[in-house]
């Protein structure tokens, strides 16, 4: 796995995040709801709820917004919406491949707004089956880079609970486990002294495609035009971007 793929793609996602944080708070809300309605709404005994609330949390949603959502989907305040997942698999420019996380209450809506934005941006959407294999769930927390925190002390501190490789990502480091461990790496972390920005399940690629200027630019158009999407909640891809890739990227040289 490429830290400098996962540099690239955070620091674009995040320029697109801040000037579209409306939508941010809303997938943020989302996933509250759902983990309140499938674990119940107590963080203490619902580990994907608590890392929902976390990840709000450490994005600046209201606090307010949170108590709701997690009423809404426990069954206390009327008014949460039956959300249903959907993953979509698609091909990208240079043949990249995507999977496409939504979580939806309008089923069709979903399908059009995926289906268009692959058309519109050099991708196709793909068979059930023929991405999917390529990647596999992983417990993915993220570390903030700091005075003291290196790749060595974080190993240093989660290797016990079950991580199993270090990242750099560019202005964090990423702590890969097995789904089932993240709640065990978190906790080292905390423990060993060390904040973390976000813990969750996430499809990681096990090959990845290289990519030029060029498509790297195309591959980010998809990916944005993807997230505009109310219904789409994550976005993943085998893209692999090198660090004279990224620079360029960043620098917004032709």
């Amino acid at each position: 796995m490429s830290g400098h793929s996962k540099w690239a793609t955070t620091k674009h996602k995040k320029a697109v995040i801040d000037a579209k944080r409306g939508k941010l708070f809303a997938r943020l809300i989302k996933n509250i709801e759902v983990a309140a309605r499938t674990g119940g709404g107590d963080p203490a005994g619902n580990p994907t709820l608590y890392d929902a609330i976390q990840k709000a949390r450490k994005n600046s949603v209201p606090a307010d917004n949170i108590t709701r959502a997690v009423r809404r989907g426990s069954g206390e305040e009327a008014g949460g919406a039956d959300w249903q997942t959907i993953m979509y698999e698609g091909y990208g420019p240079a043949g990249v491949a995507f999977l496409v996380e939504c979580l939806t209450d309008n089923r069709n809506r979903a399908a059009s707004d995926v289906r268009v934005a692959f058309s519109r941006n050099g991708g196709s959407l793909a068979d059930p089956g023929s991405v999917a294999y390529n990647f596999a769930r992983k417990g993915v927390v993220e570390v903030a880079k700091a005075d003291g925190v290196d790749e060595d002390s974080i190993l240093a501190a989660v290797l016990d609970a079950g991580a199993e490789e270090v990242e750099d990502a560019g202005d964090s480091f990423e702590v890969y486990s097995d789904p089932g461990d993240i709640v065990a790496v978190r906790t080292a972390l905390t423990q060993a002294g060390m904040d973390y920005d976000s813990a969750e399940v996430q499809f990681v690629a096990g090959t990845k495609v290289e990519v030029d200027l060029e498509a790297a630019r195309k591959v980010l158009r998809l990916v944005d035009a993807l997230e505009d999407s109310d219904d789409v909640q994550n976005v993943f891809t085998s893209v692999d971007i090198s660090a004279e890739v990224a620079a360029k990227l960043d620098s917004g040289e032709e």
